[in-house]
């Protein structure tokens, strides 16, 4: 066990110890308070009624989760840079510059930035700074090309020359964006640029004054390329040429058939249609010329003209046709060019040019962009100071807001403020509920939420508007379920006061409460009763029809056939017979039991059998309910609870309101559309009067008598006038005598 120097103060709700956090004290000592005593241990940093950015600051492993050192970590932060740390527990959302504690070397830095801020905002003369200050990033540092960032704009650059080179760089390799929202770009991309235009240039330097690489001068990339662009049908000529050569059958074959072009030319043909160009250069023969002009696929007379133009007449003169023995000279004369630019390097600023970028490499351009990244990469500690501002306004509005929702759960149980875990209320079947939380996928949540032992209901929710869609879990904790199945609609308003429309998806059912658990057995009675009756009735339809139509097939056949007469079904009968002998035996039995009571107990007797019935089904329901635990909803939801949060009856009512008039409301309790009265009343005393008529006549046949006491026995009341009543075969009636004490001669 740790000691600790603060003195905690703890309150107690859900069944368990939680502490106090009213001063600034609490929060700077919290690592003194033991981690078995904090509520929570981890929570997701979404999913929450929380400001996201907070808990990003927070989260500083970027993991996605807030944990005990990161809250720790952050409430000592911010209780050591404010002058009184009791300022954390207001959370006002505006931070008094006054507050900030400058005694250390970050306060006085994160003051600074904070007058800076102002200052650039025109606000100098404002007392304190809030986070729609800091929001705005590029209007503060608009009036300043340098925000410690290592990003440069263009006019960072006081000289024109160097202006130019660095649009020449964005140019070549995009810009990125600085915090004054300007195009820019760092050291990284300015090595690059440098970098490129050096290897190049380089590259350049092997071929220039090489006849091998550059036979035609600066025009020698473009003879290179006319020569590429016919090489694969060159190539192709000439090897159907050497076919030809080897086997004159070949030549049409090598020409392409006839069909081809009967085929090509019932359709519309273009010069460039691809049809045509894959047809050979021109006609194939034994040894034959490529012409460049005449007779040549009108498909490739261009490539073939820009061919003879930039390679044919510079290197072999003044030709028409090329023979297999010019083409190869053409290559072997172009070859070396071919290897040089196979090695090119610097392609990222290529299109710049040569000369160009030899004026960027002869210029200062890269000492002075160089000087400018460092000089802005200077005011870093200043720029982070002005972010260091954000996260201490933050800190000061939300951090005790997180810690009495994750150390404790104040927020929750008081009622007063919902909890960062709650996020609205939905209203359904007459019923509002609190506690909803959302919810990315149902399934799974559900595996874990099952064990809260509360009644959930996972609920799709939609804003056609809007095409907003969310899902969340809602718990039932008053009223009943009798109306509460998949399918259901209701609305559902955010903590942001939006509608959305709510319907039920899935359910886990367990007890409400104890009046719902009470009545339950009884419900299920009818329910059964009413199934059953639906079944038998259904059974019975499809019986009758059965025979209708059997009855009909039968008169239609046999019409002189005389009808046969019904027989009565002798085993129904029998079975009805021992249906109402056996209840109406289990009913005398009961009520002969109950008669056979003083008067007094026959009340206590009818409340002990809905006990009976009632109770187990009430004791279960009590266990469940003391044991309903918010613990796997929210480890559900990804937070990592620490303690048996318990939601008991008295909590969990006020968490499900049910409808009530207001206070003081007129009912009027005349409904014209009622449904007719019926006289129910008369009904049940009839059925009394006959069911006491009946047992009257059962007791009186002496059919009750095995059932009842002694002195109640219709021979014990009646004698020898009683129906059932047998005299003995001895002439003194002993046996009457000892049965019938108050029978007198």
């Amino acid at each position: 066990m740790s000691t600790t120097t603060h003195n905690w103060k703890f309150f107690r709700a859900g069944g368990f110890d939680q502490v106090k956090l009213e001063t600034g004290a609490d929060l700077m000592n919290l690592d003194q308070l033991d981690q078995k005593l904090w509520v929570a241990l981890a929570c997701p940093t979404r999913g929450l009624e929380f400001d996201n950015r907070t808990l990003d600051l927070i989260d500083a492993d970027k993991d996605g989760r807030v944990r005990v050192p990161e809250v720790i970590a952050a409430a000592k932060w911010a209780a050591s840079l404010l002058k009184n740390p009791d300022d954390l527990i207001p959370g006002s959302p505006a931070l008094p510059l006054a507050a900030i504690n400058d005694a250390t070397p970050e306060g006085k830095q994160i003051l600074a930035a904070a007058k800076q801020i102002l200052a650039n905002l025109g606000k100098a003369d404002a007392p304190a700074i809030d986070l729609a200050d800091t929001a705005d990033t590029a209007k503060i540092f608009a009036a300043t090309s340098f925000n410690g960032d290592g990003i440069i704009p263009a006019e960072a650059a006081s000289e024109a020359a160097t202006k130019a080179v660095m649009a020449d760089l964005m140019a070549c390799l995009g810009s990125e964006t600085d915090r004054s929202g300007k195009p820019g770009f760092g050291q990284a991309k300015a090595d690059l640029f440098f970098t490129e235009a050096e290897a190049h240039s380089n590259w350049w330097k092997q071929a220039e004054g090489d006849q091998n690489i550059l036979p035609l001068g600066e025009t020698t990339a473009a003879a290179a390329a006319a020569l590429k662009t016919v090489k694969v049908k060159v190539d192709d000529f000439f090897a159907r040429c050497r076919l030809a050569a080897f086997d004159a059958r070949a030549i049409a074959a090598l020409n392409r058939e006839e069909k081809e072009y009967l085929a090509l030319a019932a359709k519309d043909l273009t010069i460039t249609s691809a049809e045509i160009a894959s047809f050979p250069l021109a006609q194939v023969a034994a040894h034959q010329a490529l012409p460049l002009a005449d007779g040549v696929n009108p498909a490739w007379a261009g490539a073939l003209a820009a061919l003879q133009a930039s390679v044919v007449k510079p290197l072999l003169g003044d030709k028409n046709s090329l023979t297999e023995a010019d083409w190869a000279a053409l290559n072997a004369k172009l070859a070396a060019f071919e290897t040089w630019s196979t090695s090119k390097v610097g392609a990222l600023v290529e299109k710049l040019g040569l000369k160009r970028l030899r004026e960027i490499l002869a210029s200062d351009a890269r000492a002075i962009i160089n000087a400018l990244i460092a000089k802005d990469k200077a005011l870093e500690p200043e720029a982070n100071a002005i972010a260091a501002v954000e996260k201490l306004i933050r800190y000061h509005r939300d951090l005790h807001t997180l810690c009495v929702n994750f150390v404790s759960f104040k927020n929750f149980y008081s009622r007063k403020i919902p909890a960062i875990f709650q996020a609205g209320r939905l209203y359904l079947d007459q019923r509002s509920c609190d506690l909803c939380l959302t919810v990315e996928d149902a399934g799974k949540h559900a595996t874990m939420a099952g064990l809260a032992g509360a009644y959930l209901a996972y609920v799709d929710c939609a804003r056609k508007a809007t095409g907003e869609k969310l899902s969340i879990l809602a718990i039932f904790s008053q009223g009943d379920d009798d109306n509460l199945m998949v399918g259901r609609n209701g609305i559902f308003y955010d903590r942001k006061g939006r509608d959305f429309d709510a319907t039920i998806t899935k359910i886990i059912a367990n007890p409400i409460s104890l009046r719902q658990a009470f009545w339950a057995p009884y419900k299920k009675l009818v329910r059964m009763i009413d199934e059953q009756v639906a079944k038998r009735a259904a059974d019975a339809n499809t019986n009758v029809n059965a025979q209708l139509s059997a009855t009909a097939v039968g008169t239609v056949n046999a019409p002189t056939t005389p009808p046969a007469k019904s027989k009565i079904d002798t085993g129904t009968l029998a079975a009805i017979g021992l249906v109402l002998t056996t209840l109406m035996g289990a009913l005398g039995t009961i009520f002969a039991k109950i008669l056979g009571l003083e008067w007094w107990q026959i009340p206590l007797a009818f409340v002990s059998i809905l006990l009976a019935i009632s109770l187990p089904s009430v004791i279960i329901a009590w266990l469940k309910l003391h044991k309903r635990n918010l613990g796997p909803i929210l480890d559900a939801n990804g937070w990592a609870v620490n303690a048996k949060a318990k939601m008991n009856v008295p909590f969990g009512t006020s968490l499900t309101q049910i409808a009530a008039l207001p206070p003081g409301s007129q009912r009027d309790l005349v409904d014209p559309f009622a449904e007719k009265k019926k006289p129910w009343g008369l009904y049940a005393t009839l059925l009394v009067i006959a069911g006491i008529l009946f047992l009257a006549l059962g007791w009186y046949l002496g059919k009750l008598d095995g059932l009842l006491p002694p002195k109640f026995k219709s021979l014990s009341v009646l004698g020898i006038n009683a129906p059932a009543y047998v005299a003995p075969t001895n002439a003194i009636p002993s046996v009457v005598a000892t049965n019938l004490p108050a029978i007198k001669n």
